[in-house]
């Protein structure tokens, strides 16, 4: 997994650390969706100590930012992934 920032970006534009953690988004979503603990998670896709501090706050910003790249920040993200209907069939 690429380097973690302690606090997932804010803002509306996608850049290169959403896109290298596109797989940990939807982990995060996924695992919220399923009831999973913080801590469980933390420690499981994220390589996080729980015991630490900061753990919870970085493992709430980078699930915020998830939901958000899903929701109100789509349209960023297809963009800036490229997701266009003609590029998924050719994938």
């Amino acid at each position: 997994m690429p380097a973690l920032e302690r606090i997932a970006p804010a803002g509306t534009a996608i850049g290169d650390y959403d896109r290298s953690h596109l797989a940990l988004y939807a982990a995060l979503i996924d695992a919220a969706d399923a009831g999973r603990s913080w801590r469980d998670v933390a420690v499981d896709l994220m390589r996080l100590d729980p015991a630490d501090p900061a753990t919870k706050a970085c493992w709430q910003s980078h699930l915020e930012r998830a939901r958000w790249i899903i929701g109100a920040g789509l349209a960023e993200a297809i963009a800036a992934f490229d997701l266009r209907p003609e590029t998924l069939e050719s994938r």
